[in-house]
């Protein structure tokens, strides 16, 4: 870990945070992280939900290995499950660069990337040759170009395309960087979207649906939201993606990024507030993947007390480095053990309030 924060980190922070992602990228296909390999099962037991089985409840979430490209070596530095994606049905180059920018005093970052990806053929073809070693996901949106008039149709063609290879699906209607995709959340949109892909669902054998919400609905638009979830029999929610609030920032001149979605330590609280409000809404029905700073095992002891019963982690996985998930797990389970949990399942939702 020292190695990470003093020469490592300093070195890779050098560099503008799109080329430092790449050089990661590359040193992950490469094996260069091997040395930090580990058994992904840290003492949780078997951890069930929506029908599959992970290893442990930290996993990837969506944006950080868009193309699906080194899957199994995040699963080797600990992860119990990977979301590929933002996959979209046509490729796309994403929105001019620069489109990634740390914000250090915050421990956070901003992306305007613009779902980036080699698209859903190519991508399906990637996965399907991979003997995978923890559960992938693959977190779908909509093509720029596509009107949300046509939304549907776009949705269900990318969906068709990764449904075979995808161990889970999560539907992306929250990035802020595709205009007017987070209008897709209001009532009547998610309505039809998720009719229209839950009967294409069933028909190709149905497997998990989740949905990926923002941060920046107010609690009367989460709760519409997961009453759509629940009478369409969605199999999760994923709370949350990036914000568009600027709001008790340190970074000095963060007008500059006015644009794009920040993550990190500062969403922290705002994810959590989303997941207990989702958890209690839904009575617990509604199985929730928590994201939005996690940055220790406390963060993501925190996530779970509030009603997530999964973890995601991205922008913390930034900062803390190749050690990150091996330390998150083996803090959470020893911060369930000190809490009296014998098992997960048995702290999710335990928060008061």
């Amino acid at each position: 870990m020292l190695f990470w924060e003093n020469i490592v980190r300093p070195l890779m922070f050098r560099l503008d945070a799109e080329s430092a992602h790449e050089i990661g990228m590359k040193a992950l296909r490469s094996g260069l992280a091997s040395p930090f390999y580990c058994d992904n099962d840290f003492g949780f037991g078997e951890i069930e939900r929506f029908g599959l089985k992970f290893a442990n409840p930290l996993g990837v979430a969506a944006g950080f290995d868009k193309n699906g490209v080194v899957v199994n070596q995040l699963a080797s530095l600990g992860f119990g499950f990977v979301e590929v994606g933002t996959v979209t049905l046509q490729p796309q180059k994403g929105d001019p660069k620069p489109r990634i920018f740390r914000l250090p005093d915050d421990n956070a970052l901003i992306n305007r990337l613009g779902f980036n990806n080699d698209g859903a053929e190519v991508i399906a073809k990637r996965l399907s040759k991979l003997q995978r070693r923890c559960v992938v996901g693959v977190n779908i949106g909509k093509n720029k170009d596509v009107s949300n008039d046509d939304a549907v149709e776009n949705y269900l063609a990318c969906f068709e395309i990764v449904n075979p290879i995808a161990e889970y699906v999560a539907i992306n209607i929250s990035s802020p960087n595709t205009p007017n995709l987070r209008d897709l959340q209001q009532t009547k949109s998610l309505d039809a979207l998720l009719s229209a892909l839950q009967k294409r669902n069933a028909e190709l054998g149905g497997k998990p649906l989740l949905v990926k919400i923002a941060p920046d609905l107010t609690d009367s638009e989460i709760e519409s939201a997961t009453d759509v979830c629940l009478s369409h029999k969605v199999d999760g929610v994923i709370a949350t993606n990036t914000t568009i609030s600027r709001d008790g920032l340190k970074t000095a001149n963060v007008q500059q990024f006015s644009d794009g979605g920040l993550s990190g330590k500062p969403l922290a609280n705002r994810s959590n507030e989303v997941i207990s409000t989702i958890y209690r809404y839904s009575k617990g029905k509604l199985p929730i993947i928590g994201v939005g700073g996690v940055f220790s095992a406390e963060d993501a002891f925190a996530k779970i007390a509030a009603g997530a019963s999964l973890l995601q982690a991205y922008t913390g996985f930034v900062y803390g480095g190749p050690s990150f998930a091996r330390e998150i797990n083996n803090g959470l389970a020893n911060l369930l053990n000190a809490h009296g949990f014998r098992r997960l399942d048995e702290a999710v939702g335990t928060a008061k309030g």
